[in-house]
Formats: structure tokens, C-alpha cells, sequence
């Protein structure tokens, strides 16, 4: 039988441990034990120092968060002894790999800090006093080398799988009924102009307007169409005109009757064009079901980490907060278990209209699987993000689901929420609001936690 190539990794680790004794092993693991501090501190330094770094790692996050991770890293990767499953150790490796591909460290960066520590490493065990120095340092940098060819490999195959789910984002993530959508976001931007009309002609102040880029039509074009249509010189040109039409609003409320007639003149004239451009973009998708739930029409798990990356990254350059909800269905098993799968899969369609319909422009839902499902909350802070959830809990409650044969259920919702706390990979995010979910299920149902 053909070995695996986690199989043949085992084994070439496997070689190189042996090739030495196990006294060796018991040194360097000491010595890596004593100095990992330094090592990981090292590492980070000449990570920040590197100009590319600023766009995805800055000091706290560092020393919040990764640092402590690192230390961690280099004391159980240098005590890797024949005891050990390595098959485990070789999972953490492409692990890592996956974290640095979600983070969107370059690979030479990681290599070259990489080298750093081993050099220094090198010389911690050089001016150690112990004996068989250089069986030592053969060890050590076998070992660093073994661990960094995996998780290039897993970096690899993650980028390139992530790529994939991008450009296939880009084209889905406006092109579902574009007849529908056109109109809808038209007549989105016409209830915000409409609203900013009235508002003007009762006098109210400018704190009190209601910005282009806050509404219905702002939040979906900045979240979701603009990056659909990265690239694009409409895309650039309706986000510039949605900063112009912002920028307006205060000298709209102070300015001169004269003035005030121009800007809004010229502010009319602005919404058109945007309504010329969004038609010319939508013009141009072309229809993509593939990132679709068959069943309840949400988004499926193929483009998560996709929004999850770009929520990330739009995070970290304007400073607005997101949020994630990680729904699951109270006692869903005894529905399918008393009237059928067709009655469960009725419920989850009628769930999934809940979470469309009570949702904003540029938020997002998904079906992760079964019965459970995750909305990500863009511009949104923890105490907004808390109402949100517990609107959607009561409204689930509070809603009749219909069967087939006439039968109507009640039923109820779990809800985790963790807000991005600044940590570079998004999967921390998931696994806090899934911790929160558990919280919520083990509190008694039917109930919102957040993350700490």
C-alpha cells in the first residue's frame, strides 16, 4: 500500500531523530526551553521591522496574542523526540501554514525570521559549554527545516485553494438575480435621498443626517459590490462619490440659501451618476450559483474565509468593528426524528428567510452545515452587535414555523457572538463564538453570550 505523504514526513522525522542520542534530544530541549523568550522576541523584532508587515501584524498584536503562541512553538518543535506522534506534530506544522496563508505573511518574511532564530539558536548552543556542539546544532536546524518545508507546503495549497474561492467571490458575490438586485439597491439610494430631503426640510442638524455610507446602499456597496468589482474605475468612482456626497452634508445644514441650492443640486447630480455606474457594473456580472446553499439559498462555507479575510483587512484600515453570530437551532434532531427530514428542511428554509430579511445590505449569512448557521455583522460594536442577536433570537422564537401536512412548531435559537478583537487570524474569531454558542447551549437555550 502506498504510504501518505503525512506517512513518509513521519518517517524522514522519524530518520533525523534517530540519527542522534536521546541525551541530545534532553539538551536541546533544555537549552530551547531557557532561551525561547529571546528567540520569539527576535523573530517578532525583525518581523515588525520589515515595512511589509504593517498591512497585517502591528506591536499588540504581537504582544498580545503571538508571541507567547511562538515561544510555545520553538519549545515543543525542539523537544520532538522518538516518543512523540509525529503524525500530530506534523498537523501543527501545515496548522501554522494555514494561519500564516489566512493572515497573508509572505513566505519570505516567515523564512527569513526563520533564519534569524536559527542563527542565533545556533550560536546560544555554540557558547552553551555542552558537549557535541555541532550534533547539536545538526539536530536543531534539521528539525526547523523539517518544520518550515511543511508549513510552506500547507501555505502553498492554502493560497492557491484561497485564490480560487476569491476570484470566484468576485464574480458571486453581486450576481445572484441581478434583475433584483438592481432594483433594490436603486431604490435603496432613492430612500436615502429621499429621507435626507425631508429631514433638510424639518430642519435637523448635521450630527442628525444620516450618511450615504452608513444606509442600506453604503453599507452594501463598500462591503460587498465594491469588492466584487475590485478594480473597476465605476467601483472607484461611486465610492468617491459617496465620500463627496458625505462631506456635503454638514455645509448643508450651515451654508447660505445660495449656497445650499448648489449642493444640492450638485448632490442630486451625484446620486445619478451612481445610479448610471451601479447599473454599468451589474451590466457586467455574470451569474454564479456555486457558493449557494442548494437548500436555504445562503452563502455555504466556500467563500467564509474570503469575506472573513476582507472583513478582516477593511477592519484594520478604516478601524470599524465586526461582529459574528454563530446560530444553532434548539432541539432540531427530535424534528426531523417526529416528522421527517422534508419538515426539518422546511424549518431551516423558513430560518434562513429570518435571517435575510432581518439583516442589513452588507451583512452576510451562511449555512455552515445541519442545523447550524453564522451572520457576519460589519460596522457594528459589541453592544449593537448583542441587539442584533438578540433581535434575531426572539424573532425566531416568536415566529409559527409551518409543515407540510399543516403542523406548526415553535422553536428557539442558541446565539454566540465574538466581536474581531484585532487578532490576525479570523479563525480565533470562529472558535470564540463557537466557545459562546457552547456557553449558550450549556446556560439553558434559547439565549445570546458573548465572547469574552
Amino acid at each position: 500500500m502506498q504510504s501518505t505523504p503525512t506517512e513518509r514526513l513521519a518517517a524522514e522525522w522519524q530518520a533525523l531523530i534517530d540519527r542522534f542520542p536521546t541525551t541530545l534530544a534532553s539538551e536541546l530541549q533544555k537549552l530551547a526551553t531557557q532561551h525561547a523568550a529571546e528567540l520569539s522576541a527576535l523573530f517578532y523584532r525583525e518581523m515588525l521591522a520589515d515595512p511589509h508587515s504593517a498591512c497585517f501584524l502591528n506591536h499588540d498584536q504581537v504582544k498580545n496574542h503571538l508571541n507567547q503562541s511562538m515561544q510555545h512553538w520553538i519549545i515543543a518543535l525542539l523537544s520532538v523526540g522518538s516518543s512523540h506522534n509525529l503524525a500530530e506534530v506534523i498537523e501543527q506544522q501545515k496548522k501554522i501554514g494555514h494561519i500564516h496563508a489566512r493572515i497573508e505573511i509572505p513566505v519570505s518574511l516567515v523564512l527569513r525570521g526563520a533564519r534569524l532564530l536559527k542563527n542565533r539558536l545556533f550560536e546560544l548552543i555554540e557558547h552553551s559549554g555542552l558537549d557535541d556542539v555541532i550534533d547539536m546544532t545538526r539536530l536543531s536546524g534539521g528539525l526547523i527545516d523539517l518544520a518550515l518545508e511543511i508549513m510552506c507546503s500547507a501555505f502553498s495549497q492554502f493560497h492557491d485553494r484561497n485564490s480560487r474561492a476569491e476570484e470566484a467571490y468576485r464574480l458571486f458575490s453581486v450576481s445572484q438575480n441581478i434583475g433584483v438586485e438592481k432594483e433594490h439597491q436603486r431604490a435603496a439610494l432613492l430612500d436615502w435621498e429621499n429621507q435626507l430631503m425631508f429631514d433638510l426640510a424639518t430642519g435637523s442638524s448635521a450630527e442628525s443626517l444620516s450618511s450615504l455610507a452608513s444606509s442600506e446602499f453604503g453599507l452594501w456597496f463598500r462591503h460587498k459590490a465594491s469588492h466584487a468589482f475590485q478594480g473597476a474605475p465605476e467601483s472607484q468612482t461611486i465610492l468617491q462619490y459617496i465620500e463627496q456626497i458625505d462631506q456635503s452634508l454638514g455645509p448643508l445644514t450651515t451654508g447660505e440659501r445660495e449656497e445650499c441650492r448648489q449642493l444640492l443640486r450638485q448632490l442630486h447630480e451625484h446620486i445619478q451618476s451612481i445610479k448610471y455606474l451601479l447599473d454599468s457594473l451589474l451590466e457586467q456580472a455574470k451569474d454564479l450559483e456555486a457558493g449557494r446553499d442548494v437548500l436555504t439559498r445562503l452563502l455555504n462555507r466556500k467563500f467564509l474565509p474570503v469575506v472573513l479575510g476582507k472583513e478582516l483587512l477593511y477592519s484594520r484600515q478604516s478601524g470599524h468593528g465586526f461582529a459574528v453570530l454563530m446560530l444553532d437551532i434548539d432541539y432540531f434532531k427530535p424534528i426531523n426524528d417526529t416528522y421527517g427530514h422534508d419538515a426539518g428542511d422546511l424549518v431551516l428554509q423558513q430560518i434562513a428567510g429570518l435571517l435575510s430579511s432581518n439583516t442589513r445590505g452588507g451583512d452576510y449569512a451562511f449555512r455552515l452545515g445541519g442545523e447550524e448557521f453564522l451572520v457576519i455583522l460589519v460596522d457594528i460594536s459589541p453592544e449593537k452587535a448583542m441587539l442584533a442577536a438578540e433581535k434575531l433570537r426572539k424573532l425566531i422564537a416568536m415566529e409559527r414555523f409551518r409543515l407540510q401536512q399543516g403542523e406548526e412548531l415553535s422553536l428557539t435559537t442558541s446565539i454566540g457572538v465574538a466581536q474581531y478583537d484585532g487578532h490576525p487570524d479570523y479563525q480565533r474569531l470562529l472558535q470564540r463564538a463557537d466557545r459562546a454558542l457552547y456557553q449558550a447551549k450549556n446556560g439553558g437555550r434559547n439565549r445570546c453570550i458573548l465572547s469574552d
